[in-house]
């Protein structure tokens, strides 16, 4: 084997399909018996130590890692000096502000997507949602979530969260891999032919009806199913016909419901 490293942008910007997705999910399906390791890192310390732990290891294994461009500018996305000097790569990151004691639902995501739900539980204040990253998706570290779980004895739901449609991302991957020692449900854009929306304004409704579902913020009676968001779907062409013909450039994320969905 060699020690071939590969950085490949992906993140779900409002940039259209060439821009969003570097098709994490083939990746997953070619990994297997430890041939390589694949990885989306949130923390610029997580992101030097990985690839500081790619020059040091005995062994060589190609390493892909999946680069989201925002994360270059982002206020949030920061480490301290420490991070870099002590300690080595996370292939798990906790929610370090979660209180145990309170927590009922895990939220587990990968990638830049975190950001915007860590964004949504602090506007929303809900101490009762503790998020995961997973930061190395192959190999797989199951033995750490397992741990985690033991770690949060009051959570009963499971929540997989991805800003991907449902058919691709690394759902399908992850509910294989954490199956049955969790009772996962994914909350996701809906399956889809293309990788993303060409609408930026489409893509930020759908964005916020991810959060929405996540935070029980929804008012959809299908707010405990996995919808696919049968309110909107992917009707951008409607959605960008429906704001011209009500003169706005944006709407509630919760104009649209299963109730009344768009048309």
């Amino acid at each position: 084997m060699n020690d071939l490293v590969i950085f490949l942008p992906h993140g779900y910007e409002g940039q259209g399909p060439d821009h969003s997705s570097a098709r994490m999910e083939r990746f997953l399906i070619l990994s297997a018996e430890n041939n390589m390791q694949i990885a989306n890192c949130t923390t610029p310390a997580n992101f030097f130590h990985i690839l500081r732990r790619q020059l040091k290891r005995p062994f060589r294994k190609p390493l892909i890692i999946f680069t989201p461009k925002s994360l270059l500018r982002h206020p949030r996305c920061i480490s301290p000096i420490d991070h870099f000097t002590k300690g080595g790569f996370k292939e798990v990151l906790d929610d370090e502000t979660a209180n145990p004691g309170k927590i009922t639902k895990l939220v587990f995501c990968t990638g830049k997507v975190y950001y915007d739900l860590l964004a949504e539980k602090e506007k929303l204040k809900k101490e009762t949602i503790a998020l995961i990253r997973i930061e190395q998706l192959y190999p797989f570290p199951l033995q750490q979530l397992i741990k985690l779980k033991s770690k949060y004895k009051k959570a009963t739901h499971f929540i997989w969260a991805q800003e991907e449609p449902v058919n691709m991302g690394a759902w399908e991957f992850v509910r294989k891999n954490m199956e049955p020692d969790f009772n996962l449900r994914v909350i996701a854009r809906p399956a889809s032919g293309s990788p993303a929306t060409g609408s930026s304004k489409f893509h930020v409704i759908r964005q916020q009806k991810i959060m929405d579902k996540v935070f029980e913020e929804c008012i959809c009676p299908y707010l405990n199913e996995e919808c696919e968001m049968v309110c909107i779907g992917n009707k951008w062409k409607s959605f960008e016909k429906e704001l011209q013909e009500l003169h706005v450039d944006h709407i509630d994320s919760k104009f649209h419901s299963g109730i009344k969905p768009l048309k």
